[in-house]
């Protein structure tokens, strides 16, 4: 399908002046309590789950709602036979809204809101995370079919219901209707922008491996009087395994760590170098002032390409009010490692293993459990679909987007990769302000708008 300029032009005016119709839909799907973490919910996530499938169907998808053993998934399909197919993935679920009381409206019911600046934004749980950017998509594929009753490429739609709770479902169902999602690349939009005015193209995510370590020494909890010094105390143990995870340097200690890890081609460090990214600023908004990681890199390259070693909590004898003179028997750590490509995290998660059991000293055993082990995803700097993308974008917003790695994980990516053998073009257009996963959630309607309009440039440069 070539699409010729007029014919573009002629679909973005038809986005602007049904921009009404878009967001009363939006708001439809926004007023649906879809929470997936709280199995209270689950009648609202199927509800949420159908509205979706109902709506594909009457743009001519061949649509349902199928059942996984958690909540269900949304499948369409419009696929070309000749011609270029590509899958996109999304999720209709939701966080809780705990603290309810920090929010300025009720969560399900979305408010469009005006800044002093004359700024309009929606206000709702999922406004951004992520029915108002799915949603964005779909208003896309509905300029096309409206008026041209096709679409440019091949669409396969996979929108699940459990992103905010683990998507212990996704992998399971993927893997057993994978024939079903042939394609030549997957549409992803659950990623933001660089700025206000800037997109952006996520090239990376970062995996994961996380553990918690049970250190036990003394069969019971011993009197420190009694017992000082003579007996091996647990929270010493894990306390020294702590601290022998970094070097001096900021880097990480555990033996094998780096090998894997690739370095960002120069002219991709070069353009980072050139954004409006202060990393002193950075660290400054939340009270900080020095970096510590990897001596030699900066604090962007940190955040975004780098692999980390994290300590998420500790715990070990009595921590109530007051004071309790007692040697524990039992320490707890909880240790996350965030990983880059070609990391893997079965690799990684042997080796940091190792590392504790080779530096446990007499009387301490070990337990380990795993919550979780995910490769990164990492896809080309450059190739026929993203510089299409770029261009796109570039068009819509007027500037050069910027392409970068996340510091978080999307499992779904990497069950994509892994299953289906697709890259991802990650591209969002939330805001750093729009308190996601937070009270008083939001997304911009400019962020809503030219989001529709974005991806309207996206699909016809592909097709």
């Amino acid at each position: 399908m070539s699409l010729p300029p007029q014919e573009l032009e002629r679909l973005l005016a038809h986005v602007d002046a049904n921009l009404g119709e878009s967001l009363d839909r939006w708001f439809a799907l926004l007023r649906i309590p879809s929470i997936s973490t709280d199995p209270a919910y689950a009648p609202q996530c199927r509800a949420a789950a159908d509205w979706l499938a109902a709506m594909l169907g009457e743009l001519g998808f061949d649509a349902a709602v199928r059942d996984t053993d958690g909540n269900p998934m949304v499948v369409g399909h419009r696929r070309k036979p000749d011609g270029l197919n590509a899958v996109f993935y999304g999720h209709y679920d939701v966080q809780p809204v705990d603290p309810l009381g920090l929010w300025a409206s009720d969560p399900f019911e979305p408010v469009l809101a005006e800044r002093e600046n004359g700024e309009k934004f929606v206000r709702a749980r999922g406004a951004a995370d992520d029915k108002g950017l799915v949603m964005t998509f779909v208003e896309a594929c509905r300029a096309f079919l409206n008026l041209t009753g096709d679409l440019p490429i091949g669409l396969s739609f996979l929108i699940e219901g459990e992103e905010e709770s683990a998507s212990r479902s996704f992998a399971p169902f993927v893997t057993a209707n994978a024939a079903e999602f042939e394609a030549d690349l997957a549409l992803v939009c659950d990623t933001g922008m660089w700025d206000k005015s800037t997109p952006a193209i996520v090239t990376s995510l970062r995996g994961l491996v996380a553990e918690d370590v049970e250190i036990t020494c003394a069969s019971r909890d011993l009197h420190s009087g009694g017992y000082g010094s003579a007996a091996r105390n647990p929270n010493q143990v894990i306390a020294d395994i702590i601290a022998s995870l970094r070097n001096p340097d900021g880097s990480v200690a555990v033996e094998g760590f780096y090998d894997d890890v690739r370095e960002v081609p120069p002219e991709i460090v070069e353009m980072w170098n050139k954004l409006d990214f202060d990393g002193t600023e950075f660290l400054a908004s939340v009270g900080l002032t020095t970096p510590a990681g990897e001596k030699g890199r900066t604090v962007f390259e940190q955040i975004n390409a780098r692999p980390t070693c994290e300590i998420n909590g500790i715990s070990g004898g009595y921590a109530g009010p007051g004071f309790k003179t007692v040697i524990p028997s039992k320490a707890n750590a909880k240790i996350s490692f965030r990983l880059v490509a070609d990391q893997d995290p079965h690799k990684v998660r042997d080796a940091f293993r190792k590392h504790v059991r080779d530096r446990l000293p007499p009387d301490c055993t070990v337990k380990f459990e795993e919550h979780g082990a995910a490769a990164a995803v990492a896809v080309p700097y450059s190739g026929p679909h993203i510089d299409k993308a770029r261009q796109a974008l570039m068009d819509e917003w007027g500037t050069e987007p910027v392409l970068h790695g996340g510091g978080g994980s999307i499992p779904a990516v990497e069950t994509i990769k892994k299953v289906l053998g697709l890259d991802a073009l990650m591209i969002g257009f939330s805001r750093k302000d729009d308190a996601v996963h937070s009270p008083n959630e939001k997304l911009d309607l400019e962020s809503f708008h030219k989001g529709i309009r974005s991806w309207v440039r996206i699909l016809a440069a592909l097709g």
